[in-house]
């Protein structure tokens, strides 16, 4: 399975290609009317954006509902980087910087930020990632600050609530943002299909939807998803694939939800 890495940088090596996961895009307001318009809504979801740091963007990340309504899931492979990484300009270990979350991030660069970017305070990853490099514990759970006005991120944007428990047969929606190579106008990409098992690694789902491509690491697996009010259940996030048709999530269960609740405590 080609691994969807992720950098700051834009260069990345074939077997683990960058996941940047950029927001909708904030559409112009008609031209050539009479009467002035309103721009149309952004595109995508308020609770799903790009974590960024110095000017660059990567990987999706999604608000995950949380006592303390403070918590973000991504790819551990977003986050948190191995010995054999360093050849590419990665320093193994957790991601070192000031590492931010931009909600509902949209627009060709620099972009739009309509609800700001929050700051990270934890980086909370299984041992199965951080010291075996099994891809059955690609995923991780970020804390963030409050912004400037004291306001909590979930308060701000929603959030979906986790499933650890979820069948691998459901109908879920799945979003992402396809890095500016293949999405200059960092247009969303979303699909909502069928998962089923992954016959090769029994422990993920798949899915077979176009335009996922490296950029959309880290994208919330929503079941049951209607829309921002409705947003459905977690039940996993973007974990890599095979090509931009081919993904694949690590079905949360009991081990997701141990880290989860280590996170929520802070």
């Amino acid at each position: 399975m080609i691994k969807h890495h992720i950098s700051p940088r834009p260069a990345r090596r074939a077997s683990r290609a960058l996941l940047v996961v950029l927001v909708p895009l904030l559409a112009a307001a008609l031209s050539g009317c009479a009467a002035r318009t309103p721009p149309p809504e952004p595109r995508g979801l308020p609770f799903v954006g790009v974590l960024t740091s110095d000017n660059d963007h990567w990987c999706t990340a999604s608000v995950v509902d949380s006592p303390r309504r403070n918590l973000i899931a991504t790819a551990a492979h977003c986050v948190y980087f191995h010995k054999e990484d360093e050849k590419d300009g990665y320093e193994a270990g957790p991601f070192k910087g000031d590492l931010r979350f931009a909600p509902q991030f949209s627009g060709a660069a620099p972009g739009h930020y309509p609800y700001g970017t929050w700051k990270v305070t934890g980086i909370h990853v299984h041992t199965l990632w951080t010291k075996e490099n099994d891809d059955r514990g690609d995923y991780a759970f970020l804390t963030v600050a409050p912004d400037k006005k004291g306001r909590r991120l979930q308060d701000v944007v929603g959030a979906a609530a986790p499933d650890w428990s979820s069948s691998p047969h459901r109908r879920v929606t799945v979003v992402g943002y396809p890095n500016e190579d293949h999405n200059p106008r960092n247009r969303p990409v979303s699909c909502t299909t069928r998962t089923r098992r992954d016959p090769d690694e029994p422990y993920m789902v798949r899915i077979e939807c176009p335009g996922f491509w490296p950029g959309t690491s880290g994208g919330p697996w929503l079941a049951d998803h209607r829309d921002a009010a409705r947003p459905g259940r977690l039940m996993g996030v973007l974990s890599g694939g095979d090509t931009d048709r081919e993904s694949v999530a690590v079905l949360f269960d009991r081990r997701a939800r141990a880290l989860y609740e280590r996170a929520a405590r802070g």
